[in-house]
């Protein structure tokens, strides 16, 4: 037999190395690769094509009953997922720290108890009397939800393996969850895949619906190795700003389902509330129309979310340096939009210093924001308030033109339904929603007149 080859891996996104780097050659992070145990190399290939067992195979049209989704008993959850908890489903959810991803698992495993369901609750970092103290606050403290603080794969399994098979199990969170089988501290790469192989094969085998927590990075992905994102099923997002009430729960992989789908709850005393009409909650305080503020309607999955867009122009002194500051937007389209403005419009921004902010926190990234950027810095640098009750939207090309979006007529549908009488963008092929009168705009200096009153 040869002798074992070491290897580095990446602590940051699991790639590994032949030998130790101070600065990982995938990912980029300094002093993230570390040894673990040396792969044996045979000196002979073995032959893997017999001595297996034969697996059952099925045909797709196979006649049987398919598994059916168990709700969670929160809308806004359900919405993410799809429609609910598929058994035999493996879900990753990440998030900040203290942005309440155990006060969401441990309302929805205190749900599907009062069901009448089976649900373990396994905490890494917290103890048993420690969660049962915070179910106290929010009010669960009668859900006959059973739980256990353990960190090791093996008693864990042992103890799933006595009961009956539970509906629903939580781990929170996959990266405090150790092997003995495997070298390395709890949360290594070696570690995290093993503990998460293990258990998603429990889950399948035994068709529980699986939830793994998992801690994030400083830029927001979730720690460990990449391949734990391609071993689960579903991939959830908790998002949301501590200095806001609102949380949104966004799906970024689902097998099951729709991605991209979102959830929203705000944050309140006992708990974690369902947000049924989110627009409602990113415009309030709309009592009047302000110069620099425009309305959008954002599309997040199947779902429409009217949001307010706010800009502030400062025309400075002569040879100051001008500023350019957004929150919930992109940098580096807020610059790409002023130069559209001030070379196919004529608008001249370089000496003013430019402020963009989303209203309540939330972060766009649909493109079809860049018209109602543009009314919002337009109507700021006239000091002209946009029309009451109107919404913007559709896409600006660097050539000046207002291109086509995806879902207009779903879009402006919501903001009829809230009330708004007039909506600004391209083209629409469909009809517009009834009750609101729709202007279309082919040229951002159409936009620009109509704003300055010049047309």
């Amino acid at each position: 037999m040869a002798k074992p080859k070491k290897r580095y891996v990446c602590q940051s996104c699991g790639s590994v190395s032949a030998r130790w780097q101070g600065q990982c050659p995938d990912c980029g992070e300094w002093n993230t690769l570390t040894e673990e145990a040396p792969a044996t190399v045979f000196s002979q290939k073995h032959d893997l094509s017999s001595g297996g067992k034969t697996v059952e195979l099925t045909l797709l049209d196979q006649a049987g009953e398919l598994p059916k989704r168990q709700p969670t008993g929160l809308a806004e959850f359900d919405r993410a997922l799809g429609g609910g908890l598929v058994p035999g489903s493996a879900i990753l959810m990440g998030g900040d720290p203290g942005i309440g991803k155990s006060t969401l698992l441990l309302q929805t495993a205190a749900k599907v108890a009062r069901e009448g369901h089976e649900v373990v609750y396994v905490s890494g970092e917290e103890a048993s009397g420690q969660v049962r103290m915070r179910a106290s606050r929010l009010g669960l403290a009668d859900a006959p939800v059973k739980l256990a603080a353990a960190t090791s794969v093996r008693d864990i399994l042992t103890t799933l393996g006595s009961l009956e098979n539970p509906r629903l199990v939580i781990i929170d969170s996959i990266q405090t969850m150790y092997s003995d089988t495997i070298e390395g501290a709890p949360g290594t790469v070696s570690q995290v895949r093993g503990c998460a192989f293990e258990l998603i094969r429990y889950a399948k085998q035994n068709d529980v619906a699986l939830v793994l927590v998992g801690h994030v990075t400083k830029d927001g992905n979730i720690a460990g190795p990449r391949v734990l994102e391609h071993m689960v099923d579903v991939v959830m997002s908790f998002e949301g700003e501590r200095s806001h009430q609102y949380r949104i729960l966004r799906a970024l992989k689902n097998r099951f389902g729709a991605v991209d789908e979102i959830g929203v709850f705000s944050m309140a005393a006992d708990g974690l509330e369902e947000v049924e009409n989110p627009s409602m909650l990113f415009l309030s305080g709309r009592d009047q129309p302000l110069p620099g503020s425009a309305v959008f309607p954002a599309l997040e999955g199947t779902r429409p979310v009217l949001v307010e867009v706010q800009a502030l122009i400062v025309r400075l002194q002569s040879g100051a340096t001008p500023r350019r500051a957004v929150v919930g937007w992109d940098n580096g389209r807020l610059a790409m939009l002023l130069a559209v403005l001030e070379s196919r419009c004529g608008l001249n921004f370089s000496s003013a210093e430019v402020y963009l902010n989303i209203a309540g926190g939330y972060r766009l990234s649909d493109p079809a924001a860049d018209c109602a950027i543009a009314a919002a810095l337009i109507s700021a640098i006239a000091d002209k308030p946009l029309p009451a009750k109107s919404v913007w939207l559709g896409e600006v090309s660097l050539a000046g033109e207002v291109r086509p979006v995806a879902h207009t007529s779903q879009r402006l549908g919501e903001a009829a339904k809230l009330g708004f009488e007039m909506g600004f963008g391209p083209e629409e092929k469909g009809k517009a929603a009834k009750g609101l009168r729709y202007t279309r705009l082919n040229q951002l200096a159409n936009l620009v007149d109509r704003i300055m009153g010049t047309s």
